[in-house]
This record gives structure tokens, C-alpha cells and sequence, in this order.
């Protein structure tokens, strides 16, 4: 059968320019791995991970040492979602357009402009929602970040996190919301001050690029997080050393610590976000830190623990800490009922989407498809910029 396809390609990049769209951050900030190969839901990609290198003294001999070898690991990922968005015109609806003047073509132009956009903000969304796996949040909560005129500590804030998680000379990217862009674009002017920026970018296009070695982005997939209810809870009396994560919670206090929340320990500054929580703090439970764990010690004292407000979780990460992998949705070996299918790319977010052509009875159907799946591979590589 001829390629039926072929002759919508110029209407399907066509659509990619003409609806309105989302700010995307988070798909260009990861690492992709995007292939035409098809997946399954529920098949797992690899992503192996070097593991930590071990030195040793330099003795002379006759002959090189017989070491060096090393177990490299792994970091799964799933695809755990394959998700379509169908099209569907009959001939009596073309005809109908054709006969009063109106264009078929333009209508299904923003059709398949407007299924691209719903995939792409869905991917977007999955990336938003892995800043529960954060190791420790800057900020204040409440509060948009770059609100006070030539301070950019936020961003220092955010960097040291990293360095002293080890994360230093990597790729170093900062996905934020409008709340926190708007304050960068209006009140930080060492950025449009085209003497101090060293460009007019900023000032002429409101273009922001690299600022204390993050690649800043901006993304409508900025997740808002609800706060747990936890209140006057404490620590038991035992105490936890620097890089603990596990932690004893005393009998005290009311309500819940949820994961994904982020909270501090009395004498300790710094933000932690939590990585399993407890339904009651009253129970004398446990709460697991991500990684790296304390930073600070905890005294053998019961140590009051507050749970930070609730807040816009704009998040900065190495771009390795962050995967997204997307494929062509499974097809059965011997195919399907597809008249004809295409690839083709979304230029804003560099994603590629599967274009498949039913033709069915007296009408047709598109189809958009995606199948993709996201994890946060190093915890420690990746932090809050709390809003």
C-alpha cells in the first residue's frame, strides 16, 4: 500500500508552531534516551552506574598490579506509560467543511498540534513529579525565589548543595516556575545590565541562560506540594550520626510526615526532604532521609523536627541525576491495522511521537502515541529550590 502518510508531514510540522504551548524545562534538562525502537509497559531499560573508584599506594615491582577491576551497577527504569490521543473525521465532516468554506487541513493542523501538546505536557508533568526524590531543599517556602534585588543566593544555595553532595563538574541544570522567572526577569538586574551580564539577551528577549554554572529553565511542570500535617513531633533520645537516614521518632506530637516532605531538626539549618514518612507521629515510627542523609548530627536528645510549609517545588539536578526514556508504543509481531505510520519529532521539546492512520468505515483515525517511563537515578544530585 502507497505511504498515506506522506502527505500530512508538511501539515504535522505545520501544527507545531501554531498552539499555544507550556513552557517545557524538565524534557530538555534530563538525560534521554530517546530510540524508534518499540517497549512495552512494564519492560525495564538499564542505566549502568559506576561504582565509587578505590586508590592505593604506588609500590614498585617487577610488574603492574592485578587490580582495578570493578562491578559496574545498575539503575532500572520502567516504561510505565503508553498513552495515545486520537483523531477522527468522517466524510460527511470533511465535506461539510470543504462545502462552507472552511479548511479541513488547517482544523486538522491544530488537532494534531493540540494531541502533541497533551503528551507533552503529561512527560513533562511525570519529570515534575520525581522532586520527591530530592536530597535537600534551599529557600523558603511560600516565597518565590530572586525576590530581593541583586541577591542571588538561591542559586548559591542550590550550588553548594550539590558541591557538597559531590556532584562537582557536571552538567548542572535549574527548571523553574513562573513565580520564580518572573522574579529573575524583573528584580535581578545584574542579568539584563548589559555591561554586567555581558549580553542583552535577558533585556531584549527575556532570554535567560547560564547563571552560577546552572543552565536555568523554565516549565509550567513545577509541581505545588501539600505539606503533612505532622506537628511537636521529635526524635527518640538516641542519637544519629552525619549521612544517618534512618530515624526514631519519639511518642510525641500529632499528625503526619509524608514522603516528599521537607523538613529541619532543631540546631540544624539545614532542609531535608523525606523519603518514607509515617502516617502518625505519635507512634514512635520511623522517617527515612534521602540520600546523602544528615548533614549534622543529632544529639542523644529528643530534637524537635518541623515540617517545612507547604511550597512550589522548582528543582535544580545534575543532568545525569534525572532519566527520561521514550519509545514507539509495543505492536503485535505481525502488526496491527494501520494503514501507514510515521515518526516525527516536536522541535520545542525534542521528543519524537508515532503517527499511525486506521482507516476504518466511511471514516479515518489519527492516532499520537508515546510510550515512556522516568526515574530519578542519583538522589544525591538532585535539590529544591523551595517557592
Amino acid at each position: 500500500m502507497a505511504n498515506t502518510l506522506t502527505g500530512l508531514t508538511t501539515t504535522l510540522y505545520n501544527a507545531l508552531d501554531v498552539v499555544s504551548r507550556e513552557m517545557v524545562g524538565f524534557i530538555p534538562a534530563v538525560t534521554s534516551d530517546m530510540t524508534y525502537e518499540r517497549a512495552a509497559v512494564g519492560q525495564t531499560v538499564s542505566s549502568p552506574v559506576a561504582p565509587a573508584a578505590t586508590a592505593t599506594d604506588i609500590t614498585p615491582a617487577v610488574t603492574a598490579p592485578n587490580d582495578g577491576d570493578q562491578t559496574i551497577g545498575n539503575v532500572q527504569m520502567t516504561i510505565t506509560k503508553a498513552r495515545r490521543v486520537p483523531i477522527r473525521w468522517n466524510g460527511e465532516e470533511k465535506r461539510g467543511l470543504d462545502n462552507n468554506g472552511a479548511s479541513y487541513n488547517v482544523i486538522l493542523r491544530d488537532q494534531f498540534a493540540q494531541g502533541i501538546r497533551t503528551l507533552v505536557n503529561e512527560i513533562e508533568a511525570d519529570l515534575g513529579a520525581l522532586h520527591v526524590n530530592a536530597s535537600r531543599a534551599v529557600g523558603t517556602a511560600g516565597t518565590a525565589p530572586f525576590g530581593t534585588a541583586g541577591d542571588l543566593s538561591d542559586t548559591a544555595g542550590a550550588l553548594r548543595i550539590l558541591e557538597d553532595n559531590g556532584a562537582q563538574g557536571l552538567d548542572f541544570q535549574m527548571v523553574l516556575g513562573s513565580g520564580a522567572m518572573q522574579n529573575l526577569r524583573g528584580k535581578q538586574s545584574v542579568l539584563f545590565k548589559v555591561n554586567e551580564a555581558g549580553r542583552e539577551d535577558m533585556l531584549r528577549n527575556g532570554i535567560t541562560d547560564r547563571l552560577q554554572n546552572f543552565a536555568l529553565r523554565n516549565s509550567a511542570g513545577v509541581k505545588n506540594f501539600t505539606k503533612g500535617t505532622g506537628a511537636s513531633a521529635t526524635t527518640n533520645t538516641a542519637s544519629y550520626a552525619i549521612g544517618a537516614t534512618v530515624i526514631t521518632l519519639a511518642s510525641a506530637g500529632t499528625g503526619t510526615i509524608l514522603a516528599g516532605d521537607v523538613i529541619t531538626f532543631a540546631g540544624d539549618t539545614n532542609q531535608y526532604v523525606v523519603a518514607s514518612g509515617d502516617s502518625d507521629v505519635s507512634n514512635a515510627g520511623t522517617i527515612t532521609l534521602q540520600a546523602p542523609g544528615l548533614r549534622q548530627a543529632i544529639p542523644a536528645s529528643a530534637t524537635a523536627i518541623t515540617v517545612v510549609g507547604s511550597s512550589a517545588r522548582n528543582m535544580f539536578f545534575a543532568r545525569s541525576a534525572i532519566a527520561l526514556a521514550t519509545r514507539a508504543p509495543a505492536l503485535p509481531a505481525q502488526g496491527d491495522m494501520a494503514a501507514d505510520r510515521i515518526i516525527i519529532t516536536d522541535p520545542l521539546s525534542g521528543l519524537s511521537f508515532e503517527v499511525s492512520l486506521y482507516e476504518q468505515y466511511r471514516q479515518i483515525q489519527y492516532e499520537i502515541a508515546a510510550a515512556w517511563g522516568c526515574a530519578a537515578i542519583k538522589k544525591e544530585h538532585i535539590g529544591l529550590l523551595l517557592g
